[in-house]
């Protein structure tokens, strides 16, 4: 997805009629840091927690942002700790061919 997680989340918020600090106060978060998120100059991504909250709020699907963030779902962490050797030959292999990978996200979409 070429979508960026700031991008995201600053034109949902604005669809959803929310300022910057309402939003915030919503979350429990410090307006400017809200603001960073929204211009992807936060210094790390946010927590899953926060993902969470963001997601509930503005009507968006958490997985996904949590993923656009930069983030692993913690529930996802155990399946790849338990491949982990595995984990650098797949994305090698998929950043070599993009018709492989192109099948693996297929078959994705089709088990979901």
């Amino acid at each position: 997805m070429d979508q960026k997680f700031g991008h995201l989340i600053r034109q949902a918020r604005k669809d959803k009629g929310y300022s910057q600090r309402a939003l915030a106060a919503l979350l429990g978060l410090d307006f400017t840091y809200l603001s960073k998120l929204e211009n992807n100059r936060a210094d790390y991504a946010p927590k899953e927690e926060v993902i969470r909250s963001l997601a509930e709020q503005l009507g968006l699907e958490a997985e996904e942002l949590i993923f656009l963030a930069g983030r692993i779902p913690q529930k996802d962490e155990e399946l790849l700790r338990q491949h982990y050797k595995s984990m650098p030959t797949l994305f090698r292999r998929m950043q070599e061919n993009p018709k492989f990978a192109e099948k693996i996200f297929e078959q994705a979409q089709i088990a979901e």
